[in-house]
């Protein structure tokens, strides 16, 4: 049985299960391998975080005084923690399952401040000495701190919630940020969280999504294209997809439509071209033929309003 298939069939049953996301946690971590804080996947968030901060203050300015919002949080909330590091004054990021924990928080404290000793950290990011210290302090006294205070002392609120109706007030944040996020995300209920979001975010504020449009079962089945899943119709696909770990399979010209009908100007776009070539190797479904191979072939994109 091919590894994508296996995954699939596991994670299909998983979604039936009580207690979902806790078991696909421990699946992914002891089976998959996927949620460890590995270097590759702290640098893949690093890079993120830049592109991030590159936008805002592009448009805006500084990130000090700032609030920021992030949209799944996951198990480890590394562009958060960076985020106070470089000196906003207030985080929040939120998540429908409450994945992340203390030992994850303190984990990501604790590889910021190895990179930044290192030297490593100098590339993606400059943490403001002072923060750097709450930092090291935070570490040294985590053994007697929850969780809950551990955060509060960084101004980060961990919200476990629909995203859809946030405990946040008109125009209050100025930058929200995602990450590998909105794929995983149908497309009713993301209309509406890009309409609260739109709510909660500032006149001048500046929203940076980066997208993942690969099919993720090819991430850890190299035999099989980022493209393999558009070869399903939207009925095969039901039985193949499941709810804790869905996939959209959205193309971008299907998000750029949705910006448009909610009155949210794109201001720039960083795309990745893909392979033009190896969806031509496909056989596309129905759905996506209305696309060119061109536009099926953008397999990640910055989404810049």
């Amino acid at each position: 049985m091919s590894k994508w298939v296996l995954k699939a069939v596991v994670q299909k049953g998983i979604s039936l299960l009580p207690y979902k996301h806790r078991i696909n946690y421990l699946f992914q971590k002891y089976v998959t391998k996927g949620v460890q804080l590995s270097s590759l996947y702290f640098e893949d968030r690093l890079i993120h975080l830049k592109e991030h901060l590159h936008f805002f203050q592009k448009y805006k300015g500084g990130i000090s005084d700032c609030h920021t919002l992030e949209l799944g949080t996951g198990w480890y909330p590394v562009v958060p923690v960076g985020l106070f590091l470089t000196g906003a004054r207030r985080m929040y990021t939120v998540d429908i399952s409450a994945l992340m924990n203390k030992a994850n928080l303190c984990l990501t404290l604790q590889r910021y401040l190895d990179w930044h000793k290192s030297g490593a950290l100098q590339p993606y990011l400059t943490p403001l000495p002072g923060r750097l210290e709450m930092a090291r302090q935070l570490l040294t006294e985590a053994e007697t701190l929850s969780l809950e205070q551990l955060l509060e002392r960084m101004n980060l609120s961990y919200l476990v919630q629909d995203a859809r109706h946030l405990d946040l007030a008109d125009d209050s944040i100025q930058l929200i940020t995602s990450n590998n996020t909105f794929e995983h995300i149908y497309p009713n209920i993301l209309r509406e969280i890009l309409l609260e979001f739109k709510r909660i975010l500032s006149d001048d504020g500046v929203m940076s999504h980066f997208i993942d449009m690969s099919d993720h079962f090819a991430h850890l089945d190299r035999k099989i294209s980022i493209y393999h899943f558009l070869r399903f119709s939207e009925q095969s696909w039901k039985w193949i997809d499941n709810d804790v770990q869905p996939q959209n399979r959205w193309r971008l010209e299907q998000y750029r439509r949705t910006y448009r009908d909610l009155g949210i100007e794109i201001r720039e776009e960083k795309n990745r071209p893909g392979e033009p070539a190896v969806v031509a190797m496909e056989p596309i479904a129905d759905q996506f033929k209305v696309f060119s191979l061109e536009e099926l072939a953008i397999s990640h994109s910055y989404l810049i309003s």
